[in-house]
């Protein structure tokens, strides 16, 4: 399914309250050199209508566009999965509204499937990080695929939504992203989807992120640590111990490190700590999370620190492979 030249791509763009961004994205959407796309915008139920901001755009390059506006504002989830329900492509790509997509992005996994077996679901691209100044600040790239539900679920990072197409028949065989994740929902649908398909990486840097002052999913530390850390444990925790005491162990540490990250993130020393330090007793065999703690022992003043050598860092080896 879905293996045809010319394949007809969803991209959903889930919105809320922010016009400007939307409309970079939208035209990012417009701009790809791959022209069979229907869009679809959800808008959250921003209290200016969103179709009202894309109305002086041209969508002419594309297939089709639908603005689908919620009656009350129900989360960036409940937005995505609504796109889902009402998509008629053969792949779905996500576009969250404060990022963007390279010319290219749509073209390059169209082929990637198109050359990949019948158990490739999943296709991924790298991500550069973009300042409010425009200037990149860091470019990441994974490069997990296969069968990945194993490493999924130790902690290997993939792509957020912004990076991922997702083959339509495997979403209706492993079911929609969960809309009780305040967080994490692109990492809890990823071990699902991974149970009926394999994942392959494009190591390419084709999606765009801003990074800024404005709101993002996950900003919220207690939601994670009181909602979706307990979640993902409830629906996960049998899966890994499938996979040996090992892989339990490291799941659940590696859970608790990145709780520990948002917590220092937040400026929360002490709960960073806290949980930093369970990281290690559950998986003393991770050398990062004994960075993190020692940065969060320091308090305010290492954390500048660690800031500001991290920007340097990626600045420089950003520059490095540019070169």
């Amino acid at each position: 399914m879905g293996k045809k030249t010319g394949s007809l791509v969803t991209a959903i763009i889930p919105t809320y309250n922010r016009p400007d961004l939307l409309r970079g994205a939208v035209e990012s959407v417009i701009c790809q050199t791959y022209k069979n796309i229907e869009l679809i915008v959800v808008d959250d139920h921003s209290p200016t209508p969103a179709e009202s901001a894309l109305s002086s755009i041209s969508t002419s390059n594309l297939r089709s566009i639908q603005v689908i506006r919620h009656d009350k504002n129900k989360g960036a989830n409940v937005a995505r999965n609504t796109g889902i329900k009402n998509a008629s492509g053969d792949f779905i790509a996500f576009l969250d509204d404060d990022d963007k997509w390279e010319p290219t992005k749509i073209e390059r996994q169209v082929a990637a499937f198109q050359t990949a077996d019948d158990s490739v679901g999943v296709t991924y691209t790298g991500q550069h990080f973009i300042n409010e100044e425009g200037v990149t600040t860091s470019v990441h790239i994974s490069k997990v695929g296969g069968d990945v539900t194993k490493r999924l679920l130790c902690g290997a990072q993939i792509a957020p939504f912004s990076s991922v197409m997702v083959r339509s028949d495997v979403i209706q065989r492993a079911g929609l992203p969960d809309e009780r994740f305040p967080c994490w929902q692109d990492r809890e649908w990823y071990v699902r989807l991974s149970q009926y398909c394999e994942f392959k990486p494009i190591p390419e840097p084709l999606a765009i992120r801003h990074v800024g002052k404005h709101e993002q999913i996950g900003d919220n530390y207690q939601q994670k640590r009181d909602e979706a850390y307990p979640l993902f444990l409830e629906k996960h925790r049998p899966l890994a111990s499938k996979y040996g005491r090992v892989c339990k162990h490291k799941m659940e540490a590696s859970l608790m490190r990145q709780l520990g990250k948002d917590a220092l993130r937040h400026k929360k020393y002490r709960e960073s700590q806290k949980q930093l330090m369970r990281s290690a007793i559950h998986y003393p065999f991770v050398w990062k999370t004994y960075i993190y703690l020692l940065v969060a022992l320091s308090g305010k003043p290492g954390y500048k620190i660690a800031k500001t050598c991290k920007r340097v860092y990626e600045e420089r080896r950003f520059l490095k492979n540019d070169a």
